[in-house]
């Protein structure tokens, strides 16, 4: 018998998405989507003097790993800098990639373990996170 695809966990991240509105209520960013899924994230920061995340809204519209993504991306990261989202990026893409020396400090992002042999699903996860630094890039 085969693990399910979509664990309890995954499905709880998923269900509660911190920052959360509707795509007409992110003003001033640019949609973001998953050419391979066709997932797609808005993202819009407010920063604080030093450049890191003060305030975000987030739409989401995606897999249930591409929301859990989100649900993991948006409960940490207010205070987060433009080079530890580009950090987080690379870390979580070579985990994904299969290099297990290479979590990130992001935390929780094991529980989208299932994911890392589905390569279809890599697109949706990072999807959050690129959206991340796309809205802290366009508001610095």
């Amino acid at each position: 018998m085969t693990a399910p695809l979509y664990t309890r966990d995954i499905l709880r991240l998923a269900a509660a998405i911190p920052h959360l509105v509707r795509f007409e209520e992110v003003h001033e960013q640019d949609e973001m989507r998953s050419p391979t899924c066709g997932a797609r994230v808005r993202v819009a920061v407010g920063l604080d003097q030093e450049g890191r995340v003060a305030s975000l809204v987030q739409a989401v519209e995606a897999c249930a790993f591409g929301q859990a993504a989100a649900g993991l991306m948006g409960a940490d990261a207010l205070d987060k800098s433009r080079e530890e989202v580009v950090d987080a990026i690379a870390g979580i893409s070579a985990w994904l990639a299969g290099d297990d020396g290479a979590m990130t400090s992001w935390p929780g992002l094991a529980v989208l373990d299932p994911a890392r042999a589905r390569r279809g699903r890599h697109g949706a996860i990072l999807l959050p996170f690129r959206a991340l630094l796309a809205a802290i890039e366009k508001a610095t």
